[in-house]
């Protein structure tokens, strides 16, 4: 079983997550990490942090020589700002000058604080914070290398920032999903978005608001070619991969809703137009799908076809024009939430952390379905199941 735990908050000395669960021989660096982890940096309306945050990364064990040796895998990133914030944050015994007492609406805050019966909000928001997902991103760039091995490409890129959009359309052929060979223009936009025009769009958006003080939201469409069929289950509610990937992307901070293929279209329409018809290719050898409706998930199980994802991300809370109303828990008071640095939007790097969690989720159906210690074995074994899937042998 493939699992990972993060621990750490934003601005303590650094983050750490622990991957258990990975075959021995997975090729992986430090480097290659790091990469991952400037692509979360993107995205035209962040924040200054972005700027600085150069994410110094050490593989602290589980790899030996540049590959997997079958212990987990223990990653560190240091926080480049930690001199700024030794004694505010500071493990030792002692106590801050400046509480923060007036829970931010939208954030953990408040919850947090009656949770667990804090005093200072920033003992909440320190973990609460998306600063965490820069450790989830560590364990995905792992996740996604697995995955490669067997086919297998995670990608997103963002649909909406606002109201400023691009159509999706799901009832057309391949041609109409995203594509590997186009990452590279995504991420090269200021929003990671494919459609120039919807691009230029979105950033008019977040200039406008920016100029208010305010924050935007939007969408990000998660495609994952190469999945192999047969992941999941729908012998038990907590085997169902569509209900795995809806868990994981929805855990992602501020985002509010997960739609799988067409989920919410197909809710309005009749039967005959909502699923994705089945038919024999061009060589008479696989079982096809005409639309990717459903998501590349039927039953809880992967078709074979590209999986396909959209994930909803709330306006940030924090607004660097502070109006929401309040309370001063110190004093009972009504007044206005208090500004910690923010960004305008950060749907463009939501979807690098979308695509994490997607790629967490599907390394591990894989590492369930085909097995193996080695990669060698996995990579084998899930090349005979590739195999055998054709027209009658299902």
């Amino acid at each position: 079983m493939l699992r990972f735990f993060t621990a750490g908050e934003s601005h303590g000395q650094g983050l750490v997550v622990i991957v258990d669960g990975l075959p021995a021989g997975l090729e992986i660096t430090a480097e290659e990490v790091r990469s991952e982890l400037a692509r979360r940096r993107l995205g035209f309306g962040r924040g200054p942090r972005m700027r600085f945050e150069q994410d110094q990364v050490t593989l602290l064990g589980g790899v030996r020589h540049g590959r997997t040796i079958g212990a987990p895998v223990a990653i560190t990133i240091a926080n480049m700002e930690w001199p700024k914030w030794e004694v505010e944050m500071s493990p030792a015994p002692g106590h801050t000058a400046k509480p923060l007492t007036a829970p931010r609406p939208g954030h953990a805050d408040l919850a947090g604080m009656m949770k667990y019966g804090l005093e200072d909000a920033r003992d909440v928001l320190e973990r609460a914070s998306a600063r965490e997902t820069a450790a989830r991103v560590a364990a995905g760039s792992l996740a996604k290398k697995l995955l490669g091995a067997l086919g297998t490409v995670v990608l997103s890129h963002v649909v909406s920032i606002g109201e400023a959009s691009v159509d999706v359309r799901l009832d057309e052929g391949p041609e109409s999903l995203l594509q590997p060979e186009e990452m590279a223009v995504v991420d090269s936009s200021p929003v990671r978005c494919r459609d120039r025009e919807a691009g230029d769009a979105m950033v008019a958006a977040i200039k406008a608001a920016a100029k208010e003080g305010d924050s935007l939201g939007g969408t990000v469409e998660v495609v994952c070619h190469g999945v192999p069929a047969g992941l999941g289950s729908y012998a038990q509610w907590d085997r169902r991969l569509d209900a795995s990937l809806a868990q994981a992307l929805m855990s992602i901070p501020a985002v509010k809703a997960v739609e799988i293929g067409a989920g919410l279209d197909v809710a309005s329409r009749r039967g005959s137009q909502a699923h994705d018809a089945i038919y024999v290719d061009a060589a008479g050898e696989r079982l096809r799908r005409r639309t990717w409706r459903s998501g590349g998930v039927e039953g809880g199980i992967s078709t074979g076809e590209p999986i396909v994802a959209h994930v909803f991300m709330k306006p940030l809370a924090t607004l660097n024009r502070p109006v929401l109303e309040t309370v001063d828990l110190s004093t009972g008071d009504s007044t206005v939430s208090f500004k910690e640095r923010t960004d305008v939007t950060a749907v463009p790097a939501m979807g690098v952390v979308a695509e994490t969690m997607t790629a967490l989720v599907l390394a591990g159906e894989a590492i369930q379905r085909f097995g193996g210690d080695s990669m060698r074995d996995l990579v084998t074994r899930s090349r005979e199941a590739h195999a055998s899937v054709r027209t009658g042998q299902c």
